[in-house]
């Protein structure tokens, strides 16, 4: 597959103008180690994204988003547009391995107390026979009854056996039995499609004018802040069940802004 000369042309006038596949196929072409700094600049963004997920358990933010962003440039050197995939979902996966590789030679983690960590094997224990026995996705308030604990105590002990371990995009959170669950794919990125034609900023604009303050203030404090739902659920004064709820109603309203963007 050749890039257009024209593209060529518009991208010595404004490198800018020109879209992320065109500009991959240059790269491939020429190996031009500028057209690869575009590249990088344009995508950052993921790396931004991904490193803000593994932030505060235990390594400086700063040092897990050069490493993700090292990770980024490997994907960029990897990544072969006629192969048909998006670039986003084949950069994930890349980026998140550099960062855990990163976790793993550094040795560090967080120190957990032990009654979280014992009640945290409990509850993995209770989702395995629950899940067998209801035929579903046990609730919070399901492990609750079975291990005879408040619903705090168990969110407070997936809250912490997260801090330590990086977690796979495949996981899926249980909403409280409402409706399907919601995967850790969706909340980083879709399929990705919409990536290069959104470029974060302008989209992220635009959808957050559809929420409402509590929305945009959730979102803000899950998602840049990197707060916990518990810690947001306290300082709004309503239960962990309402953030899950509302941040579940986001995601929807970022997906019908993504569909209208996409036409």
């Amino acid at each position: 597959m050749k890039a257009n000369k024209h593209y060529k042309e518009n991208y010595l006038k404004d490198k800018n103008n020109v879209d992320a596949k065109t500009l991959f196929i240059m790269f491939k072409e020429t190996k031009d180690m500028k057209i690869r700094e575009v590249l990088i600049e344009k995508h950052l963004y993921i790396a931004e994204i991904l490193a803000k997920k593994y932030a505060n358990k235990g390594i400086d933010y700063d040092d897990i988003y050069q490493v993700a962003s090292i990770g980024l440039i490997y994907a960029i050197d990897r990544y072969d547009v006629e192969k048909g995939y998006e670039f986003s979902s084949f950069a994930t996966p890349t980026i998140i391995g550099e960062i855990k590789k990163h976790f793993r030679d550094k040795g560090w983690t967080i120190r957990v107390p032990r009654r979280i960590q014992e009640l945290s094997k409990k509850i993995n224990n209770a989702k395995i026979h629950l899940s067998q026995e209801l035929q579903r996705s046990p609730t919070v308030k399901d492990i609750a009854e079975y291990l005879n604990s408040t619903e705090e105590e168990i969110l407070e002990a997936m809250e912490g056996s997260k801090v330590y371990t990086p977690q796979s995009l495949d996981m899926t959170y249980d909403l409280n039995g409402d409706d399907k669950d919601v995967n850790l794919a969706d909340l980083i990125g879709e399929e990705d499609s919409y990536f290069s034609k959104v470029e974060n900023n302008d989209f992220l604009l635009r959808a957050m004018e559809k929420l409402n303050k509590m929305e945009n203030k959730i979102l803000i404090d899950r998602y840049f802040k990197d707060k916990t739902q518990i810690a947001i659920a306290k300082e709004l004064k309503i239960s962990q069940m309402t953030v899950s709820r509302i941040e579940k109603r986001i995601i929807e309203k970022f997906r019908k802004e993504i569909k209208k963007t996409l036409g």
